[in-house]
């Protein structure tokens, strides 16, 4: 199930990452053709100015007198087709504009396939553009669908007499000119349109792996704290068989005594039983880290049942500047190495100090256990994975205790020590506290 959302997660995301590309090509094309067609438009005014101050405004005064095809009409006309074909343009003209809202063609240089257009006739110029020229400016226009002449745009630029303003000279150009523009940027664009798309592939990958990793990461975390707690599970249920197999040795015995009517000694037993229960140390922890609460009770019903004296000193303090898995990681394993090290001894030796203190910037964790010297007190040893000084019991993996807390004290920047002479073990961990 989860191997199909996590596909399902992929195809989404890779479907979502062909969308932005695409998308991301589309408006990079639509971009470069605005960029185009404005760059062609400016191109076009500065050559249509170039060729409004060459004009011979004097001819196009005397035709403007006259406006028919006469001999100032064709000397124009020339100069005309000259402008075109030198500069490439779709159709050069000239226009008379005397009206803010229709523009005239009145002399036209286009290719020869196409029927001459007449004197004076009505331009596709829109209204918008004829407004500004009728005011003296320069212009041009968005793209012109005509169904004869197709799509271009427009340019015109004043034909001045001095400080008059007696025509202007227009440019169409050719849609197929600024879409040949548009691809060649485009072409020249993709280089970085493809980085960006390998930008966005890396990027969803190293999201994949980074999941992967931290998915293992939570695993692993899942795998190590079900083991602590069934470790605790275990040893409770144990200290609890314990319990019930002493209770039922006492019962039996005060059933005994009963139905032998010896009430006296039935009796001196139940006191002397009462008097070894409260002989023994039962301190009710006053903890408000709830998983430190119920470990030090079971760590501390463990001892006891193995007739091991404890005791516990603790801050009054939450302990939550560190995970609670971790601290009972921490605490579990050098408090269980501390009590099997302690049931080697004889029971009246047997002794383990548990001290959890809030320090200024660290907690101080310390557990002493008496029991034999540790031989091997090269610490660098002892912490490493799979090395234990302890005996080799079939079915029971060794040498992770301390392995373990080493791992956990670097993963808080803290320290730890071990110390072991012929009287006691004390193993010393210390975690920086965030700031």
């Amino acid at each position: 199930m989860k191997n199909k959302k996590l596909k399902s997660i992929i195809v989404l995301s890779v479907l979502i990452m062909l969308l932005f590309m695409s998308l991301n090509v589309y408006i990079s094309y639509i971009g470069i053709k605005e960029s185009a067609k404005k760059a062609i438009a400016n191109q076009n005014i500065e050559i249509a100015e170039t060729l409004a101050r060459s004009l011979d405004v004097e001819t196009y005064k005397i035709f403007l007198e006259n406006p028919e095809k006469n001999k100032e009409y064709q000397m124009i006309k020339t100069f005309l087709e000259d402008a075109r074909k030198t500069t490439g343009a779709l159709h050069v003209y000239t226009l008379k504009i005397d009206n803010p809202k229709i523009s005239k063609a009145m002399i036209a240089a286009i290719p020869s396939e196409l029927e001459a257009i007449p004197i004076s006739v009505e331009c596709t110029v829109p209204e918008e553009q004829v407004s500004l020229a009728y005011q003296g400016q320069s212009f041009a226009t968005d793209i012109i669908s005509d169904a004869v002449y197709g799509e271009y745009l427009t340019v015109g630029v004043p034909i001045n007499d001095q400080t008059e303003v007696i025509g202007y000279l227009a440019i169409d150009v050719g849609i197929d000119v600024i879409n040949d523009i548009s691809e060649k940027v485009l072409k020249s664009s993709m280089s970085n349109l493809f980085i960006n798309g390998l930008l966005v592939i890396l990027v969803l990958v190293f999201f994949f792996l980074l999941n992967k990793w931290y998915q293992m990461v939570l695993h692993k975390e899942i795998v190590e704290t079900e083991v602590t707690y069934h470790s605790e599970i275990q040893s409770l249920l144990a200290s609890v068989q314990s319990l019930r197999h002493d209770v039922s040795n006492h019962i039996q015995v005060v059933h005994g005594l009963l139905k032998l009517q010896e009430h006296d000694k039935a009796l001196n037993y139940l006191t002397a039983l009462s008097e070894d229960i409260h002989s023994i140390e039962s301190v009710k922890l006053q903890v408000k880290n709830p998983g430190l609460a119920v470990l030090l009770e079971t760590k501390r019903l463990t001892a006891q049942n193995n007739n091991i004296d404890i005791a516990i000193d603790l801050s009054d303090d939450e302990f939550d500047q560190m995970k609670t898995t971790d601290l009972i990681k921490l605490l579990s394993n050098v408090i269980d190495n501390a009590i099997e090290a302690s049931c080697e001894i004889p029971e009246k030796d047997r002794r383990i100090t548990i001290c959890c203190k809030k320090n200024p910037d660290n907690y101080g964790f310390v557990v002493k256990n008496t029991g034999s010297k540790i031989e091997s007190i090269n610490q660098e040893e002892l912490i490493k994975s799979g090395y234990s000084t302890k005996k080799m019991v079939p079915g029971k993996v060794r040498g992770q205790g301390l392995f373990i807390v080493n791992e956990i004290v670097n993963r808080y920047n803290g320290e730890l020590a071990i110390q072991s002479n012929d009287i006691e073990t004390t193993v010393t961990m210390v975690i920086l506290c965030r700031k």
